[in-house]
């Protein structure tokens, strides 16, 4: 798989990044017993020639940390062959008992989250830790001062956000001396707002990443749905469809994949994670960097994914 720097950091990945979320489980369900289909799961996707993998610690309890840990323990050598991203920053209720679901960007909690993934991944360093949603509290000095703690302590070695709008990069990047070498948002034929409110021209102007988490909609743009979050369950994919299959024909290829080389067309230089636990998917969807679209039918397919014609 071809490979692309990270920002302007030193950490190279894979084209495409394999996200773990659903290692642990699925959303909603409790966390899995058994290890092994997340396993599998990560070797495929090693194997297919992904090198970047995707993790948070709220994933499935940090049940999806475990497993992916125990991959990499079972495997002498693997880790140095990857690059761990992970994420913190959403305390979930009842943490401690009453408290409600919230954000916490304080330098206490920061530092602790990225030592519990440490601790379940069994790792010493994590590669890029990103604050995973926008916390109302923030004090950007409070956050830089985790980093700079984490990093000098050789905890992790570079650090991005996640669902941060262009105005929050900018706050947290002014008073902040370490770069923050990727954005994670969403972004997919069906969810095109890091096109319209300037977060990929953000990327490309500050020389950050732009990494796309459900790249396929949750599964809407490819041949089986994984469990919508509430904010995809109005997304009105049979527009898209049409054009992606149409298309996918010409290509002598499927939807998904095509879908997944529109968003490689970008000269953002999106980074797509895909989440298929599937190992035939996994392995397949490697292929959509060999899939070159023309302009011309890169805005067919954007056309189909506006509600409106372009003006």
């Amino acid at each position: 798989m071809k490979t692309l720097r990270l920002g302007r950091s030193s950490l190279i990945s894979s084209r495409l990044a394999y996200g773990c979320w659903r290692l642990g489980g699925s959303e909603g369900q409790p966390p899995v017993t058994s290890s092994e289909p997340g396993k599998r799961a990560v070797h495929a996707a090693v194997e297919a020639g992904y090198t970047l993998f995707d993790l948070a610690d709220i994933y499935c309890g940090g049940r999806s940390e475990e497993i992916f840990g125990e991959a990499l323990l079972e495997t002498p050598g693997l880790r140095a062959r990857l690059l761990i991203a992970t994420k913190c920053g959403i305390r979930l209720p009842d943490s401690p008992p009453g408290a409600p679901y919230r954000y916490d960007f304080s330098s206490d909690y920061i530092v602790s989250s990225v030592e519990g993934s440490l601790r379940r991944l069994g790792v010493e360093t994590i590669d890029l830790l990103m604050l995973h949603r926008p916390d109302y509290l923030m004090n950007p000095h409070e956050v830089a001062g985790a980093f700079l703690q984490l990093r000098d302590a050789g905890k992790v070695r570079e650090f991005g956000v996640s669902n941060f709008s262009p105005a929050q990069v900018e706050l947290l990047q002014a008073l902040c001396p370490l770069p923050l070498v990727v954005n994670q948002v969403e972004i997919s034929l069906l969810q095109t707002v890091a096109l319209e409110n300037s977060t990929l021209d953000q990327c490309l102007a500050r020389g950050m990443t732009p990494m796309a988490w459900s790249p396929l909609a949750g599964g809407l743009l490819g041949n089986r749905v994984h469990g919508l979050l509430p904010s995809q369950r109005i997304y009105q994919p049979a527009a898209v469809l049409k054009v992606l299959d149409a298309l996918a024909h010409e290509h002598g290829t499927t939807r998904a994949i095509l879908a997944l080389a529109w968003l490689l067309k970008h000269p953002a230089e999106i980074l797509p994670v895909v989440g298929s636990t599937n190992p035939a998917d996994i392995q397949a969807l490697a292929k959509a960097e060999d899939i070159r679209l023309s302009r011309e039918e890169w805005y067919r397919l954007f056309a189909a994914a506006r509600t409106t014609p372009l003006p």
